[in-house]
C-alpha cells in the first residue's frame, strides 16, 4: 500500500489522456488486507479529530504517570498555623488536597529537617515531633493522603485515590551519631536521609563512621540524599553505596551557580551510578521563569540520562518560585512546556513517576538482600573516628 503521505501525482484534464493509457487494459482490482483497512480507518479519524494542544497531552500523561515530589516542606509549614484544612483548601500554604489534584501529583516526600541553628542535643527530639505531626495531619485527611512506607505502598496508594506520603529527607543531625535512632526512624517511616553537616560526611568526605551509616542505611532501605554534600563526599557514596541516591533540591550549576547545584562532572557521575537529581522548582536555583526550570531539566538529563532526572517542588519551604509554578497545581504547564521542546513521552513519564519508583523499588530489594547476609550495626563513632 502506498505511504499515505506520498505527494500525490498531479491527474491529467479531461481529454488530455494520451492514446496510450484510453487503450490500456485495467488490472484486476485488490482488495485491502485487514491490518491496511484498519490503518486507512485510523487515519481517517486522525485526519478529522483536531490535534491535542501540549497542555491537553500533558494532562493526559500525568493521569496515566503522575507527578513523584521530590521535596515538600508542608510539616513546617502547617506547625506554625492554628487550624488549617488540606481537604477542603488551605490557601496560608502552597500544598492541599485540592491543588495536588489539578497538579496531578501522586506521591509527595515530605521534608523532616530541622530549624537553621537548632542544637545537636535537640536534633532527636525535634524530629521526632516532625514524625508525630506528619501522622496527625496524614490520619486528619484519610480521603486524600496516605502514609507509604515501600514502593508497593506507593502504588497502592495511587491505585486509591491517595496521595502518597514518603517520610524524609531528614537531617543527618537527628542520628545524634546514633545507628541505633537511624533503626528506630527507620521504624517509624522514614526513607530519606540527608548526609550534608554533620563530622562524619562533611568536606573531607565521608570518615569511617559515615561509611558505617551508609552501609546500615542500605541495610535497611533508607536512602541517601546527597545535595548540599561535598564533592568528596558525593564520590565516595557513590562508590560505597549499594542503593542509587538522591540528590532532592539540586539543579545545574553550569546554569546557575548555587551551593546545592551539581557540576556536570557529579552529574555525569550521578548518572553513571543511575543515581537521581530532583531538579528543584525554585527562583534561587533554576531561575525566575517555567523556561528556566525546563532548561535545568533539559541539561540534566543530557547529562545524567533520562533515567535520573526527577521533579522536587520545594513548596512550602520558604522558597520563591518561579512564574507560572506559584504552587503544586502548576506540573501540568512544565510538563507542556517540555512536550513543546521535543521530549519523548517515555521519558516524561520516567521523570515525573518512573524514576522515583525505580529507586524505592530497587533500595527495598537490595535491604530485603542485605538484611539476610548483615546483622545491625552497633559501631560507634568514638570507636571507628578516633
Amino acid at each position: 500500500m502506498a505511504d499515505l503521505h506520498d505527494e500525490p501525482h498531479t491527474l491529467p484534464e479531461v481529454g488530455e489522456l494520451d492514446d496510450e493509457a484510453q487503450t490500456a487494459p485495467f488490472g484486476p482490482y485488490a482488495p485491502l488486507t485487514a491490518e491496511e483497512a484498519a490503518e486507512a480507518a485510523q487515519a481517517a479519524q486522525a485526519a478529522q479529530e483536531p490535534e491535542s494542544t501540549p497542555l491537553e497531552r500533558a494532562r493526559a500523561l500525568l493521569a496515566a504517570h503522575p507527578v513523584a515530589d521530590g521535596y515538600s516542606g508542608l510539616p513546617s509549614a502547617l506547625r506554625h498555623l492554628p487550624c488549617y484544612d488540606l481537604q477542603l483548601g488551605e490557601s496560608a500554604v502552597d500544598t492541599d488536597v485540592p491543588r495536588l489534584r489539578r497538579g496531578n501529583v501522586g506521591a509527595l516526600l515530605w521534608s523532616l529537617h530541622l530549624p537553621e541553628g537548632l542544637v545537636a542535643d535537640r536534633a532527636v527530639g525535634a524530629t521526632l515531633e516532625q514524625l508525630d505531626l506528619v501522622r496527625t495531619v496524614i490520619a486528619a485527611h484519610p480521603e486524600g493522603l496516605r502514609l507509604a512506607r515501600s514502593a508497593g505502598q506507593v502504588i497502592d496508594a495511587r491505585n486509591c485515590g491517595r496521595v502518597a506520603i514518603v517520610l524524609g529527607p531528614a537531617a543527618a543531625a537527628a542520628l545524634d551519631d546514633s545507628l541505633g535512632v537511624l533503626r528506630v526512624l527507620h521504624s517509624l517511616g522514614l526513607r530519606v536521609l540527608t548526609l550534608a553537616g554533620t563530622s562524619w560526611a562533611g568536606d573531607a568526605g565521608l570518615t569511617r563512621f559515615g561509611e558505617e551509616v551508609l552501609r546500615e542505611m542500605n541495610r535497611l532501605g533508607v536512602l541517601a540524599d546527597l545535595s548540599g554534600a561535598s564533592d568528596l563526599t558525593v564520590g565516595r557514596v557513590l562508590t560505597l553505596s549499594r542503593t542509587p541516591v538522591l540528590c532532592t533540591r539540586s539543579a545545574a550549576a553550569a546554569l546557575r551557580p548555587h551551593p546545592a547545584n551539581l557540576s556536570d562532572e557529579v552529574l555525569a557521575g550521578l548518572g553513571a551510578a543511575k543515581g537521581l537529581c530532583l531538579v528543584p522548582l525554585t527562583a534561587e536555583q533554576t531561575g525566575p521563569g517555567l523556561r528556566d526550570v525546563a532548561d535545568h531539566l533539559d541539561h540534566v538529563r543530557a547529562i545524567a540520562g533520562p533515567d535520573c532526572v526527577g521533579l522536587s517542588g520545594l513548596y512550602d519551604s520558604g522558597a520563591a518560585h518561579p512564574q507560572g509554578l506559584a504552587d503544586a497545581s502548576g506540573y501540568p504547564h512544565l510538563i507542556a512546556e517540555l512536550l513543546r521542546r521535543g521530549w519523548p513521552e517515555t521519558d516524561i513519564t520516567l521523570l515525573t513517576w518512573g524514576n522515583v519508583q525505580r529507586v524505592l523499588r530497587t533500595a527495598d530489594f537490595t535491604a530485603r538482600a542485605a538484611q539476610d547476609r548483615r546483622e545491625p550495626s552497633t559501631a560507634r563513632i568514638a570507636e571507628l573516628d578516633r
